[in-house]
């Protein structure tokens, strides 16, 4: 009767203290409407006609300029970041399979001999060969937990593995498109370079004819030189811009193979998706809800910290050395087996603030994915909002160049008659440098918000 009612009783508390233990991850509420701005509409809403997402894209459909895809390959390899990104993911793996293995028993083999003599008289020799065995039984599910947090952790591991990848497209990108466009300001430079010094010589061959003052000469020369230098200093940002993308290349600094800015080729429309695509399409976004997942289990671990442990260990010996029998040869088997059952009661505080930690570690778990949802919005509603406003600057500086070369054209013809001032022609010059320069930082810039919105949008993990 009374072994009936240990059994019992031991019975009702595991069935009641399991309870709940064994809970599953389940994606918390997130309001995804609104999520991402509309870049033009006064009512803020962006209207979403076709669910299929910019981001999908392959990498290779956007970057189409064959040099351009090279280096991104060459970034693929060698990369620094990614390739330890890619050994997380091999970390993450291994822990996830040594809580894996955990369910298993533990094995142990410890052979021993000894060679023993009482005063002077033959030596006796004894061996002993061990063997034990120990199994953890996860009846509160502590064990479980750990395993599905590692798996949580190691899907997260490969979540960052692919946000830095899609990075290092997006950093191989901007950076060959910034050379496109350092090389074009240079060619620009070049010509005006040419136009300024031929500007002086003919000041200074009218100064000779006495038609000209020498004060003309000296500030066509000075623009001339002005020029040269802004010229030097191109050169110096190539120069940099090319060690920059080695570096991302992990190689030495050196001269970058490309193509020309003109004849790159871009999309100028494009699919958002829906809001809620961000959630699973942008991996850092999906490796911030893992790691919540991951705390989630974690504080299952702590809870079932409060509850028994039950262990079963064996122990199989073969020895010769048989206590009050003395050496017995050939040798002996002596088995034993036990099951111990361990309740903690007070542990110093310890898995009250374990249980505190986690729970802790779970809610800023939950505000950094919430705030990575938000930040994946913001960073597509900034990118739709650059690109539109650098495309219609772009079309701007257009007409400003134009209108600037023209103007330059007439105000040279006019000096020619003493129809207008050597200052107008210089500051004609410098118009047309500062519209020409303007119109190719735009259509950078206009670049640059096509790659960010891709990646905003979880583009490069394809």
């Amino acid at each position: 009767m009374k072994k009936k009612t240990i059994i019992t009783i031991l019975s009702a508390t595991v069935l009641m203290s399991s309870c709940g233990l064994y809970n599953k991850y389940d994606r918390p509420e997130v309001v995804a409407e609104g999520l991402v701005r509309d870049a033009v509409s006064d009512t803020d809403t962006l209207v979403v006609n076709d669910t299929t997402s910019f981001g999908n894209l392959p990498w290779r459909n956007l970057f189409t300029d064959r040099k351009l895809q090279d280096l991104i390959d060459t970034a693929l390899v060698r990369n620094t970041d990614l390739l330890n990104a890619a050994q997380n993911v091999v970390i993450a793996k291994a822990q996830l399979m040594s809580a894996r293995l955990s369910y298993l028993p533990s094995l142990g083999v410890s052979p021993s001999g000894t060679i023993s003599s009482i005063d002077g008289a033959k030596a006796s020799q004894s061996y002993q060969l061990p063997i034990t065995a120990s199994w953890n039984v996860d009846l509160f599910g502590q064990l479980t937990s750990s395993k599905r947090s590692a798996q949580m952790a190691m899907i997260a591991a490969k979540d960052k593995q692919m946000a830095v990848r899609s990075q290092v497209i997006s950093n191989v990108a901007n950076l060959y498109y910034t050379l496109l466009m350092l090389d074009r300001q240079q060619e620009i430079l070049d010509e005006l370079e040419s136009i300024t010094k031929e500007t002086w010589q003919m000041m200074q061959l009218q100064m000779e004819l006495g038609q000209k003052r020498s004060i003309a000469v000296q500030s066509a020369e000075a623009a001339y030189y002005s020029v040269q230098a802004k010229n030097v200093d191109m050169k110096r940002q190539i120069r940099e811009a090319e060690n920059n993308l080695s570096l991302l290349l992990c190689q030495p600094g050196q001269s970058i193979s490309r193509g020309k800015l003109e004849q790159q080729v871009l999309p100028s429309e494009f699919s958002t998706g829906v809001a809620l695509q961000l959630l699973n399409n942008r991996p850092d976004v999906h490796a911030a809800e893992m790691k919540l997942a991951a705390c989630f289990h974690d504080v299952q671990t702590a809870r079932s910290s409060f509850y028994p442990s039950i262990n079963i260990s064996g122990n199989g010996i073969f020895t010769n050395s048989i206590t009050g029998m003395g050496i017995s040869n050939p040798g002996k088997w002596l088995l034993s087996a036990v099951g111990t059952l361990t309740q903690p009661i007070f542990q110093n505080g310890k898995l009250v603030a374990g249980l505190k930690v986690a729970k802790a570690q779970q809610e800023i778990a939950f505000n950094t994915w919430q705030n990575a949802v938000l930040k994946a919005g913001n960073e597509v509603s900034n990118a739709l909002v650059q690109y539109n406003c650098y495309d219609e600057q772009s079309r701007l500086a257009e007409k400003q160049v134009a209108l600037y070369r023209k103007s330059l054209e007439d105000t040279r013809m006019l000096y020619t008659s003493n129809g207008s001032s050597y200052l107008e022609v210089i500051s004609a010059q410098s118009d047309l440098l500062n519209a020409e320069i303007s119109k190719v930082t735009n259509d950078l810039n206009k670049m640059q918000a096509v790659v960010s919105l891709y990646t905003a949008l979880g583009g490069g993990t394809k």
